[in-house]
């Protein structure tokens, strides 16, 4: 007697409604909110954190590049760890370890200490940047993601333009610290409602295999490379011993990963991904998109209250339309993506806007007209927004639904460790460029300072113990200059940007133009298994029939059972 054997649709789960794809979203939502906001409502604090801790510039790049070194590392190790175990709980338990680090942040009494915490948020950070686009994933197709971008360009727009007003307020008038407290009731609801609400379909187990040994390589890389970026022409020459052991340690270690990750079992970084030339093309372009958005973020704060002699309230209000640019190009393309499942022309301008903000925003003085500077950053926000969520979008399509997790992670992780390496570059060039500019100006800075009076011995201390000034305190005839030369190291760092930009339009103009699928990975992995199940059991029946053990009648032709992806 025969046995019906399953079919693919039987198999396959039946899509989720859009209101079960709501209440999944809700939880996935709130905690990528507790995130942005406990990032952004620090952003326009830092120049007054560190000035107030005794802070140098170099401090001050290492307190951001601290949190996107840790994030970076992470991010591929979250994303492996996502093809293995429980996703959701992984989600949750970036949260809570992002959250209290956050919170450690805030009792620092100096800069070391500060650093630290932040690269503990770092880690939690690369898994709430890792999961929640494998999450989203396995809920929602690549071709109707667009749909539901809006929800998440409004939970952007309340974190990223609220969390700097938030910051500047807090900072003016509780105190600095309490910006790091501020995250903790959303953490303790988006942790509630995560557990209630985020449901994903669970996924067949199998014995774990952790790359430790590519963990410690990737992460001596990197730091290596970092930490010699940050202090070269400033604690050593450029050629140097030093600068030999870094470059020399940061190339070997480099290489140890990539023997151990074409060896190990399950490798950190398959390094088969990069056959893929989407995969290959969109890590190339996010590079470039990294150091926009982070370099953007961490430096035009510090043009507005440096260059300006703005304080933390206003310099959150005047990078508002960098955001605006972001949230409207990133809301109105995913919703022309699913409309008309088109996305390379959007991504081509996006990397064409990218270059121009770039480039534009490396020309700006302390006295440019602001409403040039407002349309400059708006150029670079929409570029960013066309290409940083959408690059993960077209590699999801291409790649195998079991490599999710490493391919999305692996595109965020070269993001952020663009945007590591970027803000190093460009913090050192701007210390560089501030000491070359403060010698060159020294008549100017002591005519200044001989105008002040009884004051001058006052602000000759303050300058000469190398932290960062306060400019908006400051005397108008010393106020003036300092806004020049702050201004002039500012715009000087962000043309370090511009060949990156360039570079990512070519890697976009040559990605391959997929279609995109409407099956979420969820179904895609079903759909897999389904025609795994069709060619086994047929061929097996066959085998059976051929040694007698059934009768021949009942083994159906395997080629009669196979379905393809397509035909579904």
């Amino acid at each position: 007697m025969s046995t019906p054997s399953s079919t693919p649709e039987d198999l396959v789960k039946p899509k989720m409604t859009q209101r079960q794809v709501l209440e999944a979203l809700s939880g996935l939502l709130l905690g990528m909110f507790v995130s942005m906001l406990a990032s952004t409502v620090v952003s326009t604090s830092l120049p007054v954190i560190i000035h107030d801790l005794n802070g140098d510039q170099t401090a001050f790049t290492w307190v951001v590049t601290a949190t996107l070194l840790t994030t970076a590392i992470s991010t591929p190790i979250w994303g492996k760890l996502a093809d293995l175990v429980n996703r959701k709980l992984l989600f949750q338990l970036a949260i809570v370890i992002f959250v209290l680090a956050t919170a450690a942040a805030g009792f620092s009494q100096d800069t070391t200490t500060l650093i630290a915490f932040r690269a503990v948020q770092g880690i939690g950070a690369g898994g709430l940047a890792a999961l929640s686009q494998v999450l989203m994933a396995d809920i929602i197709s690549p071709r109707e993601r667009g749909r539901y971008m809006g929800l998440f360009g409004a939970v952007m727009a309340v974190a990223t333009v609220g969390g700097p007003l938030l910051g500047g307020v807090i900072t003016d008038t509780l105190g600095w610290r309490w910006n790091f407290y501020v995250a903790l009731p959303f953490a303790i609801a988006a942790l509630i409602i995560i557990q209630r609400t985020l449901h994903v379909p669970a996924h067949a187990k199998r014995k774990v295999s952790i790359d430790y040994l590519g963990i410690v390589l990737l992460s001596a890389a990197v730091s290596s490379l970092l930490i010699w970026v940050s202090l070269a022409g400033d604690s050593f020459e450029w050629w140097s011993l030093q600068t030999v052991l870094m470059v020399g340690g940061a190339a070997l270690a480099t290489l140890l990963f990539i023997v151990v990750e074409l060896r190990v079992k399950e490798p950190l970084i398959p390094l088969s991904t990069f056959r893929n030339l989407t995969f290959t093309l969109a890590v190339i372009a996010s590079i470039a998109t990294g150091i926009a958005m982070f370099g953007a973020s961490v430096f035009l704060s510090q043009f507005m209250q440096l260059a300006r002699g703005a304080t933390p309230t206003e310099a959150g209000v005047m990078t508002i339309p960098m955001i605006a640019g972001l949230l409207l190009a990133s809301i109105g393309v995913g919703a022309l993506i699913t409309k008309f499942g088109r996305w390379k022309p959007f991504l081509i301008v996006g990397g064409v806007l990218l270059i121009a903000g770039s480039f534009l925003l490396s020309t700006i003085h302390y006295d440019t007209n602001f409403a040039l500077v407002s349309l400059y950053m708006f150029l670079l926000g929409a570029g960013v927004g066309m290409t940083m969520q959408n690059l993960v979008l077209v590699v999801q399509n291409t790649t195998e639904p079991s490599k999710i997790g490493v391919a999305s992670s692996g595109v965020t992780f070269f993001r952020s460790l663009g945007g590591t390496i970027g803000v190093s570059v460009m913090g050192a060039a701007l210390a560089t460029k501030v000491t070359e500019l403060i010698a060159e100006r020294r008549d100017d800075l002591g005519a200044a300072l001989a105008s002040l009076g009884t004051e001058a011995q006052k602000w000759t201390d303050q300058l000469s113990s190398g932290t960062i000034p306060q400019v908006s305190a400051m005397p108008q005839a010393l106020r003036v200059v300092f806004e020049d030369i702050y201004a002039q190291g500012i715009s000087h760092s962000f043309l370090i940007a511009v060949p990156f930009a360039i570079l990512s339009l070519i890697a976009i103009v040559f990605l391959p133009n997929k279609p995109l699928t409407r099956m979420t990975t969820s179904e895609r992995l079903h759909a897999a298994e389904a025609d795994f199940a069709t060619v086994s059991v047929p061929e097996a029946m066959e085998s059976l029939s051929a040694t007698g053990a059934i009768p021949t009648t009942d083994a159906a032709p395997a080629e009669s059972r196979k379905t393809t992806e397509s035909d579904r």
